[in-house]
């Protein structure tokens, strides 16, 4: 057992505190001793059957200098955060921030790139949890598309996207899948997607018995289940009136995607024809019946989306007996948290709130998620086939909770008190401190040319390190740049004052110094401060487009105080 002995402590200088303080408490230091122990036991069968693959061969179970330090830089053995589900998963699915896509069809940019089923099977691998369908019917009017409206994006047929969704849906997480439509066909279409819907998924479709939920169901209740939400059909539709068609002759080459939406004054608002919520209901004048196939479309609609007439703050009511879902242009939440911020909060307390990106982002960028996830925003929608910054944030935010695309939404944003509502604009006191240490990184040589940063030299590497956060918490700051080496050590610390640590992601850059050019992009993570463990641990790093590098990490450690 002496090894064993050698590793545990060891492990307790890697583990940060986790082992000591645990031990330090009163009536626990025996127990706590045990569990380390029994932790460095395991970390010891673990780096030898990986490294040796004939461990139950050797009679004295020993690391060498060499195992350890495979240990130490292994973001499976010693990983910054924990891979698994932990949080509460039986409230109701307005609780917690869901992994949201945008336009999840689209395999490039939004005008004109083809619409496929690929870049959503991709989508459901990464673990996102919110596929947007924009459906239309086909040139003969006898069928259904999955396109981009009014752009010269190519179609794929509906049909072939239900069947990719049914086949991958779960294959990263078991928590609900959710279909949002937008929506543009004729009853009699309208009729046969209800019917592709049941006959594609079966079993796995849920949807309420009534109309209307008062309260959603949980991620746990909906385990493999696949969820509808989009506009009900109108209960009658006839010729369009004279004030409709006025509206639409003046559509010009800026509307492409629809107006953005409209400037959020009480007053007045403009109806949105892309991806914001209009009326549910047709004047009374305009009242009839259903078609038995608009009632079987309507049947399978298990969240209402809509945006009720008479502006912001109706659009923002809590309504007892029902939930819904509202769509905000990222420029229209911007507009609502600056003159209702609060009566946001309170409304995705119980209701759904997706927020879409800004019409004129062509090229499929992304906006800043943090904005809508401070408001309690669970649909944060993201061109996932774009890449920046925004998008590494967004991949940060739902590693959290083992991945599973369900993050629970923080306790003080569904504090439900009329005078503790939570205001993001409120002066915070500093909750709590991360002092973070980057001591070396590796695995560049392995994973890049020779000659792909310097023609001639070695990579001149610098770390940058920093928080997003609430606006009060966002910093960055950056290493001093180590010349000519492939595994620089830097070993330098950083300390970081929190106001809102639930909130807060921790981003990691590298890059490589270079003179005359544009300094070389050399690696990048996100990671929830929230879940950080601490101690000394491997951080992987991934490449511009949210891809895992096979070998390049760094040695982080990481403290709260």
């Amino acid at each position: 057992m002496g090894s064993y002995r050698n590793v545990h402590v060891l492990h307790e200088e890697v583990q940060g505190d986790g082992g000591r303080a645990t031990a330090g408490r009163q009536g626990g230091i025996q127990q706590a001793a045990a569990s380390a122990e029994s932790d460095a036991e395991r970390i010891v069968e673990q780096v030898l059957q990986k490294r040796h693959h004939i461990a139950k061969l050797i009679s004295r179970r020993t690391l060498t200098l060499d195992d350890f330090h495979h240990y130490l830089f292994s973001p499976d053995l010693n990983p910054p955060f924990r891979d698994q589900v932990h949080q509460d998963m039986t409230a109701p699915l307005s609780h917690y921030y869901i992994y949201t896509g945008h336009n999840s069809y689209l395999t490039g940019n939004q005008l004109s790139s083809d619409c496929s089923d690929v870049p959503i099977i991709k989508a459901l691998k990464r673990g996102v949890r919110v596929v947007e369908l924009d459906i239309w019917p086909n040139s003969t009017k006898d069928n259904v598309h999955v396109l981009h409206g009014r752009t010269l994006t190519t179609p794929v047929e509906l049909i072939k996207c239900l069947k990719s969704i049914q086949e991958h849906a779960f294959s990263e997480s078991p928590y609900p899948v959710i279909i949002t439509l937008e929506d543009h066909l004729t009853p009699d279409l309208q009729a046969k997607v209800a019917q592709m819907l049941i006959q594609t998924f079966g079993e796995m479709l849920f949807y309420p018995e009534s109309d209307c939920l008062k309260e959603l169901p949980s991620p746990e209740e909906l385990k493999y289940k696949i969820i509808i939400s989009t506009k009900p059909p109108k209960e009658y539709r006839k010729a369009k009136t004279a004030n409709e068609k006025e509206h639409d002759s003046h559509k010009s080459e800026e509307d492409l995607w629809g107006k953005e939406p409209s400037e959020l004054t009480e007053e007045h608002e403009d109806d949105d024809t892309s991806d914001s919520d209009s009326s549910e209901d047709n004047s009374h004048s305009n009242r009839g019946s259903f078609s038995t196939g608009e009632h079987e479309y309507k049947r399978l609609i298990t969240i209402h989306a809509g945006k009720p007439k008479g502006g912001l703050k109706e659009a923002l009511k809590v309504e007892l007996d029902k939930v819904r879902r509202l769509s905000l242009s990222e420029q229209a939440l911007e507009k609502a948290a600056e003159s209702h911020g609060t009566d946001v909060v309170r409304f995705t307390q119980k209701n759904i709130l997706r927020v879409y990106p800004k019409g004129t982002r062509f090229n499929s960028s992304n906006y800043k998620p943090l904005i809508g996830w401070m408001h309690g925003a669970q649909m944060v929608a993201f061109n996932m086939q774009g890449y920046g910054r925004s998008l590494w944030l967004m991949h940060g935010m739902f590693r959290a909770n083992g991945g599973c695309g369900y993050v629970k939404k923080p306790d003080f944003i569904m504090n439900e008190s009329d005078n503790q509502i939570f205001d993001p604009k409120a002066k915070l006191p500093v909750k709590k401190t991360l002092k973070v240490k980057v001591y070396m990184g590796d695995g560049w040589h392995l994973d890049f040319k020779q000659t792909h940063f310097d023609l001639y030299s070695p990579p001149d590497f610098y770390t940058r390190v920093g928080i997003a956060g609430v606006p009060a918490d966002e910093i960055m700051k950056k290493t001093k740049k180590k010349e000519d080496d492939w595994t620089p050590v830097w070993e330098e610390e950083f300390t970081f004052p929190l106001r809102v640590p639930e909130l807060a992601l921790l981003r990691v850059e590298v890059h490589e110094y270079d003179m005359s050019e544009m300094d070389d992009f050399g690696g990048q993570t996100c990671l929830p401060v929230s879940e950080l463990r601490q101690g000394i641990r491997a951080v992987p790093l991934f490449d511009r487009k949210g891809t895992k590098y096979n070998s390049v990490r760094l040695l982080m450690k990481f403290e709260f105080i």
